[in-house]
């Protein structure tokens, strides 16, 4: 029986479980990140072959060679270009020698990724040049000793063609071939999930699947939209935050356990994870796939229950630091309407996906006409591309009498292009502004692409403070005074809320105007993040106003979605049974809750942040005009 065969034939007595993240773990063991991962076959065998005998443990049918840039463009910048076949092939051998102590039936899948970010360079390499990398490293794993081929992490269709017709030439091995998709379930070229398995399912692959991504949903619904069986599914655990220089990611182990049997029900034959999965997730899906009985798992199944996560709350008062004197410019009208103790709402806007501004002017317009005092502007959230922040709030606020926020990150730009863009922000008359680390490119369109972060959320903030006081961070003198109005932005759920009440101080200390939260959805938690503020700001809480988050949910897959895979959110039992109950009222119920848990707290506010989901504006403005109606602009 020849290999093909009797992977298909393994394949469908069961699911097989493959391995976790290789970089994640890499990465917290002290491995900078940006090294030469894949080199570390040959400088840090031991370590790779740890990590690898960690996921047997845990249970994995499968593990993956610490292989996936090893191809002479990735390895390029750091001058090993000619060493891929070795390192693919020193890669296959750690891992084989890993199963050997194991004991285990266990596969080594040969994993080969993308030849390196779609920059106009990589995508403009002619046929030969990419079949010539590519079997570079094809001809390392088989050396090596690898049972098949993994192709993983795949957006550009042409390249996966030519990758995996130069594996079938180089040797009769299977085949898994994975794509990642982003929030549209497409390719970055337009081709659905859909059309895009059925155009690789054609090219005699073994299996078809998606890894990556945005997490477990966003793959389970391009898994779906695949169709179809003998599918795989490797998602990251969740979306990550960056703490102190470390990527951390939302999705616990219990999650991922709970997700199984849908990836079961919806076709997969290999489960595991990619980014921000460890063996502790793992080991949950082993466990989880275990219970599984084949044929009483119905397509529409659903966890009845989602695993909780620590939480933690803060408090709210309404005081304020901005001032108007001769010597800075005139304050803005947020700044104003703090003061004057009015009631603030706020919603945010993500800017378009494209050159046209038009339909995002069309939502500021009709949240102003709701009565909204301002509207945020993110900056590429999710680290996916869209139009510069900047741009956005300059067009809105040229087009209507509409003041924005600007979601600033340091995530882009070194020190220099901060100064620089601020400076003329400040010009074109946007001076409001959320200062914010952002978040990690690698859960974004460009995976590959690399955050600057000369300073974090805490630095801009004292850039910021500096250019209110006429300087620049070197102590330059830039003409005049500025007058920015700094947000800074607080998670009151933080799992680690010691670091995050930290960060707050320094923030605060550094020079914040105003704080904005993480979305809220009880009054519960407003109440706690109260009693910790008076503990440790005195008897007033905060020093400074706050505007209290709220994320209107939409059903209850929205809450498990948020609650389970997005940093920094973190929603109640009471709230995501609320939303189990309201069936098709989801979205009114959502509303409802929002309403009464605003109510009841907004003594402690300043007013409210608004973050509508998937670009629902028309409910956000809805929310807006109830608010009006109990806070009058004109009260």
């Amino acid at each position: 029986m020849d290999a093909r065969t009797r992977f298909r034939d393994r394949l469908a007595a069961r699911p097989l479980l493959a391995d976790g993240a290789m970089g994640t773990l890499l990465f917290s063991r002290g491995v900078p990140q940006r090294a030469a991962l894949d080199e570390l076959v040959q400088t840090r065998p031991d370590l790779i072959g740890a990590i690898h005998r960690e996921y047997l443990a845990a249970g994995a049918d499968l593990i993956e060679t610490a292989t996936f840039g090893a191809n002479r463009h990735r390895l390029a910048p750091y001058g090993l270009s000619n060493q891929a076949g070795r390192l693919a092939r020193r890669g296959a051998q750690l891992a084989r020698e890993a199963r050997d102590v194991a004991g285990r039936d266990v596969l080594v899948a040969g994993s080969i990724g993308p030849l390196g970010a779609p920059t106009r360079e990589i995508l403009h390499l002619d046929e030969a040049a990419v079949r010539a990398a590519f079997r570079e490293a094809l001809d390392g794993l088989l050396e090596g000793g690898a049972d098949l081929f993994m192709f993983e992490t795949f957006s550009v269709l042409d390249h996966l063609r030519l990758a995996i017709d130069e594996a079938r030439r180089a040797a009769d091995l299977p085949i898994v071939a994975l794509m990642t998709f982003g929030e549209e379930l497409e390719l970055p070229d337009g081709t659905p999930a859909a059309e895009a398995a059925r155009m690789i399912t054609a090219l005699d692959v073994d299996v078809v699947g998606v890894n990556c991504g945005a997490g477990p949903q966003g793959c389970l619904d391009a898994l779906s939209a695949m169709g179809g069986s003998r599918r795989a599914i490797l998602p990251n655990a969740g979306l990550p935050q960056r703490i102190e220089g470390q990527f951390v990611y939302a999705a616990d182990p219990d999650y991922l356990a709970a997700m199984t049997p849908l990836f079961v029900a919806a076709g997969a034959a290999i489960i595991g994870g990619c980014c921000g999965t460890t063996p502790a997730h793992i080991r949950a899906m082993r466990t989880a796939l275990d219970a599984i009985a084949l044929d009483a798992i119905a397509p529409d199944a659903r966890p009845a229950e989602t695993p909780t996560r620590p939480r933690r709350t803060v408090t709210i008062a309404a005081t304020s630091s901005a001032t108007d004197t001769s010597d800075t410019p005139p304050p803005t009208r947020l700044a104003r309407a703090i003061t004057e103790r009015r009631f603030v709402i706020s919603v945010e806007i993500d800017p378009p996906r494209s050159v046209r501004i038009d339909r995002t002017i069309a939502a500021a317009r009709l949240l102003q006409d709701a009565g909204t005092d301002l509207v945020n502007v993110s900056d590429s959230s999710m680290a996916r591309v869209r139009m510069g922040a900047m741009a956005v709030a300059f067009g809105i606020q040229h087009d209507l009498d509409l003041e924005c926020l600007v979601h600033f990150t340091s995530r882009d730009r070194n020190l220099m292009a901060l100064e620089s863009e601020l400076l003329g922000a400040h010009a074109l008359g946007v001076r409001n502004i959320l200062a914010l680390t952002g978040d990690p490119p690698r859960i974004g369109d460009y995976p590959a692409a690399t955050g600057v972060w000369d300073v974090d959320s805490i630095g801009l903030v004292e850039i910021l403070s500096r250019l209110n006081r006429g300087e620049d961070a070197a102590g330059t003198p830039v003409g005049a005074a500025a007058g920015f109005t700094i947000a800074c932005a607080f998670d009151p759920t933080a799992a680690d809320a010691a670091t995050e009440w930290d960060r707050l101080e320094r923030k605060i200390a550094a020079g914040a105007d105003l704080i904005m939260t993480q979305p809220l959805y009880d009054i519960a938690q407003v109440e706690a993040m109260d009693r910790e503020a008076r503990g440790r700001f005195g008897p007033r809480g905060f020093p400074l106003p706050v505007l209290l988050g709220v994320l209107p949910l939409q059903s209850t897959r929205h809450a498990e979605f948020l609650h389970n895979e997005v940093p920094g959110i973190t929603i109640p039992d009471a709230t995501r049974a609320a939303m189990r109950e309201a069936g098709e009222r989801g979205v009114e119920v959502g509303l409802e809750l929002t309403l009464a848990m605003l109510e009841q707290v907004d003594h402690l506010a300043a007013g409210t942040y608004v973050m509508p989901s998937f670009g629902r504006y028309e409910q956000a403005a809805e929310l807006v005009r109830r608010l009006r109606s109990r806070h009058p602009i004109d009260a």
